[in-house]
């Protein structure tokens, strides 16, 4: 049908238009006098983004998985033992990307539908009375399930018992979104990629890294090369890079950036709030179903991943909203496939956009059997909306 195809998954996410006409440009030398202008502005305004004034930005042309591996690769040692828990997909192929590296890892398993247990890595780390765990690792939005996790209190923990374990962070689908912290919360090592709060397409994996994770990589001896911090670090000193970077993604980085700043940090995050809001009243005043997240202290304001009613197949829910309406939804992913479908709702995004996603999602979820009244989600939704502080920035 006619009309453009509504994007909804919890990345890659809309690209602004003005984000696209940044990135319309014509190649140039990467090692001209004037490229450091265009290196050395991104690297200084990802500070403000991840809240630091000590930590160094680095840009890899990868993906967020990428910088799992360099975090894991420039800080540790083979063989040094990590401390991770996991309640979702993501969590667990971080987990199993540790293991297959040769780290030994303490793994804290969590149902999923929970975040990250503080308790419990209190209670790992008060027992490492050797201190032989040397990194901890939370997810702060596990993406497949739609729950988000308390990084400042893993902060807290480690601070409390006098840890010196390095924190790694995943703040793939958080940062920008989600309010991250990174020297307030003592967060050693933040991972991210650009298609999801940073409105940009996939291709880069986004990174910043405190003076004491940079300090462990001097004297680290895992084999790296290509994610090599010491080599970004040096080069991207004087605005370059050690090799040849994405000059198109940086162009728009550099424009996402200033959308961002410009709307502000703070109004972002109460944004995301705000519509996150609103398509819970759909999924459980309209719809009267249930989130993956079993708790609102787990509630993600990227991403809601509905579980669908027992009988019903989430599977053919995402495959009738994107063959008959056009509409891309998250697929449930390993042990929660078929019993749920996500809606993304971060980055660059409104309610009126999010209503068509709930129209969709509703005339999907009826033409597959879900027992839910036409109209309902909406109607939910637009009554949250409309009782709630506008985010600054909005058309009044």
């Amino acid at each position: 049908m006619a009309g453009r195809n509504f994007l909804f998954v919890p990345g890659p996410t809309n690209v602004p238009d003005r984000i696209l006409r940044a990135m319309a440009v014509p190649m140039e030398d990467h090692r001209s006098s004037k490229f450091p202008e265009l290196t050395l502005r991104c690297l200084a305004d990802l500070k403000r983004i991840f809240k630091t004034g000590s930590g160094t930005p680095i840009i890899f042309p990868s993906s967020g998985t990428g910088c799992w591996e360099a975090a894991l690769t420039n800080c540790l040692n083979p063989g040094d033992r990590v401390l991770a828990a996991r309640f979702g997909q993501f969590t667990h192929l971080w987990i199993d990307m540790c293991q297959r590296l040769g780290f030994e890892v303490e793994v804290l398993e969590v149902e999923w539908g929970e975040g990250a247990p503080v308790d419990r890595y209190r209670s790992a780390l008060e027992a490492d009375r050797n201190r032989s765990i040397k990194a901890v690792l939370v997810c702060q939005n596990e993406t497949a399930t739609g729950v988000a996790s308390d990084v400042a209190a893993i902060g807290r923990v480690l601070a409390d018992t006098r840890h010196p374990a390095l924190l790694f962070v995943d703040a793939v689908s958080s940062l920008a979104s989600i309010d991250f912290r990174m020297d307030e919360w003592g967060v050693d090592v933040c991972i991210s990629g650009s298609q999801k709060g940073l409105m940009l397409p996939a291709g880069l994996g986004v990174t910043c890294v405190s003076e004491k994770a940079l300090a462990a990589a001097k004297s680290a001896r895992s084999p790296r090369c290509y994610f090599d911090y010491r080599d970004m670090v040096v080069a991207n000193a004087s605005g370059y890079f050690p090799y040849t970077p994405s000059i198109p993604m940086l162009y728009g980085l550099r424009e996402s950036l200033q959308m961002l700043l410009e709307e502000g940090l703070e109004n972002v995050i109460y944004r995301h709030n705000y519509l996150a809001g609103g398509v819970r009243a759909a999924i459980f005043e309209g719809w009267k179903l249930s989130l993956c997240a079993r708790a609102p202290q787990w509630y993600s304001d990227t991403v809601s991943a509905v579980m669908v009613p027992p009988g019903i197949d989430g599977a053919a829910v995402i495959a009738r909203a994107f063959e008959r309406y056009n509409l891309a939804l998250g697929a449930g992913l390993a042990r929660v496939a078929g019993k749920l479908f996500r809606i993304g709702h971060l980055g660059d995004c409104n309610e009126l956009m999010l209503m068509a996603a709930l129209a969709g999602a509703e005339l999907a979820m009826l033409d597959c059997g879900v027992r839910i009244e036409a109209g309902s989600g909406v109607a939910a939704a637009a009554g949250y909306w409309r009782s709630r502080p506008a985010p600054a920035g909005a058309h009044a």
